[in-house]
């Protein structure tokens, strides 16, 4: 970021002309002399402004722009007709460039390889030394064509002063005026060290040959309507620029017509005080709005310096927290990013405070990030840590996969996919693949258990043989005969029974999916539900046994579910609650066994 070049509205050239005057020659030139004694060329108006570097119309914000974006503009920039004349585009294009590249760099820190901004950096610098070393060259031809155009100017001068040393007619010689006037207004710009030397120089000259030549009324008068035309064509354009809101282009095209003021010769007497009152009024304005366009951007650039000391407060206590986790790097970094869009809608400080300010400010974001980049440095290696937790995770799975002590592999299993939880994040490149390697290991060992499961633990063959039975039962249709319907009922009331256990998420679903269908093709089925219940053991031993043996079935139950929480995601709590269950029914188990001996004892 660099100061805006403002000129500063003091060094305004204050534009005063003197009207020259001449003194009478001998008696006998009086009446030529009379008319010629004022037809010297205007005095100088303002300080040469050839090539002073006064002030530019604001280059365009390229900030905002995206690496390939500016790439883009380089490239279009390069195409363009009027491109030797864009060396501000072009630098401001390359100066968004190494920021933003820079800036990505540093965000991206060493999660991305170092050579992932190479293309396109190379790419622009490809482009950027193409355009330096064509303007260089255009450079050294302008250098050459200024230094043959002030040779030009000395042959024209050289020329204008045989002309004024010869000393002949007015009618051989003024021609040849006319014809050296239109070469040097044909000629272009030369070094600027010798641009004051050659026309004052030229000046000269002119002047000398209206003193010398005795030109007659007819081609003076004519000569002074084409010089008042002209300048009367520029006083409507010097107000016209007046009117101009770029107060900055409407002072630089002013420059212009003074130049082309000087180019042309005087006016009649009589006119010429008018005449360059007029271009002076006009003149007059345009410096005072100049002027007081630099002042007011005086002032917002002290409004400036404030806004942006209050950004440089804000940015400073964000770099001084205390930040611990990553979540809270993150949301650090989205107010960084935040201040930082506010700072670039901001304009420029002072000249004197600019560099500054933006000194400070950078300080405050480098500090920030580079205490994040620290941050992250650790991160890194806690992450490398859980990775060679997770694959010592991985490795013992494997080693487990193959087991057929299915309880204990299965605690087991369960056990290292707990740890597995709590074990932190990993690089995100591993994490996907480590998850798959261990959820694999897992898969494959609870594959193998399920297709080992006892006939009467078989939960999934359970399960289709309900869903079985209660499609036969949704395709049953009652016959109308109420002992054949009841038989049809108690039968499948009977096979419901017979059939085993589900697995727990799936038990209510296809309890209610039967009780559905049963209700649906039996309207007495609750009636016959209680004959059918009814026929349950009465004694007390008997239903402690049917208790017992009911428990351990629904500890078989809990366990196989473990099993099948452990392959979901968030299924800690549930596993947790399944665990409790177990340790419950365990407990269970044993009060209901000393029972069930006592009253064995007591028979």
């Amino acid at each position: 970021m660099s100061d805006e070049i403002i000129r500063d509205a003091a060094n305004v050239p204050d534009v005063t002309e003197e009207p020259s005057t001449m003194e009478n020659t001998s008696a006998t030139e009086e009446a030529v002399a009379a008319e010629t004694a004022d037809v010297q060329d205007d005095a100088p108006i303002t300080a040469d402004m050839e090539e002073t570097g006064e002030p530019s119309a604001p280059v365009a914000n390229y900030s905002e722009k995206t690496l390939a974006e500016l790439v883009s503009l380089f490239e279009e920039l390069g195409r363009n007709a009027e491109r030797m004349k864009m060396n501000k585009e072009a630098e401001a294009i390359r100066t968004a460039f190494y920021k933003r590249l820079a800036k990505e760099k540093a965000e991206a820190g060493d999660a991305v390889p170092e050579d992932a901004f190479t293309e396109i950096e190379n790419g622009f610098k490809t482009y950027y030394n193409t355009y330096k070393k064509e303007r260089a060259e255009y450079n050294a031809r302008q250098e050459q064509e200024r230094e043959e155009n002030l040779a030009k100017k000395e042959a024209v001068i050289a020329d204008l002063k045989a002309l004024v040393e010869k000393q002949e007619d007015v009618n051989a010689t003024f021609p040849a005026f006319r014809e050296i006037q239109d070469r040097w207004r044909s000629i272009g710009p030369v070094p600027v060290q010798n641009y004051r030397n050659i026309n004052d120089t030229y000046q000269l000259y002119v002047e000398q040959f209206y003193d010398m030549v005795k030109i007659n009324r007819e081609l003076r008068d004519l000569d002074f309507r084409k010089n008042l035309e002209v300048k009367e064509k520029f006083c409507e354009m010097a107000e016209k620029l007046a009117e101009n809101e770029n107060i900055v282009e409407a002072f630089k095209e002013l420059q212009k017509l003074h130049e082309q003021w000087k180019e042309y010769g005087p006016v009649a007497k009589q006119y010429r005080e008018e005449i360059w009152d007029r271009f002076k009024a006009a003149t007059a304005v345009i410096n005072r709005k100049y002027q007081a366009y630099f002042e007011e951007q005086k002032e917002k650039q002290v409004e400036n310096l404030a806004a942006k000391t209050v950004l440089c407060g804000k940015v400073e206590e964000i770099a001084d927290r205390e930040i611990k986790s990553s979540a809270e790097w993150n949301a650090c970094s989205k107010e960084i990013e935040d201040i930082q869009k506010q700072w670039r809608t901001i304009g420029f400080a002072t000249r004197k405070e600019n560099q500054k300010i933006y000194d400070r400010f950078r300080a405050a974001c480098d500090r920030f990030y580079g205490r994040k980049r620290e941050f992250y440095t650790d991160y890194k290696d806690s992450m490398n840590a859980n990775m060679a937790k997770k694959i010592s995770l991985c490795e013992a799975a494997e080693a487990l996969k193959g087991s057929t002590e299915w309880k204990k592999a299965t605690d087991q299993f369960i056990n290292l996919q707990k740890q597995w939880k709590e074990i932190g994040a990993v690089p995100r490149k591993k994490s996907e693949q480590l998850w798959k390697r261990f959820r694999a290991a897992c898969d494959e060992f609870f594959n193998e258990r399920d297709r080992n499961v006892k006939p009467e633990n078989n939960f999934y063959g359970n399960l289709k043989a309900k869903q079985k039975l209660i499609a036969e039962i949704e395709a049953y249709q009652p016959t109308g005969d109420e002992t054949r319907d009841h038989e049809a009922l108690e039968s499948f009331m009977q096979r419901w029974q017979e059939i085993g256990f589900v697995p727990f998420k799936e038990k209510d679903n296809v309890a209610q999916a039967y009780k559905d269908a049963i209700n649906a093709r039996f309207p007495d089925a609750a009636k016959v539900r209680k004959s059918h219940y009814a026929k349950a053991p009465k004694s007390e031993k008997e239903r402690l046994i049917q208790k017992y043996n009911q428990l351990e079935q629904d500890i078989v139950t809990y366990e196989n579910n473990i099993g099948f929480f452990a392959m979901s995601k968030n299924s800690e709590p549930l596993i947790r609650q399944m665990q409790e269950k177990i340790e419950q029914s365990k407990k269970e188990l044993k009060d209901l066994e000393t029972r069930i001996r006592s009253i064995g004892d007591e028979e």
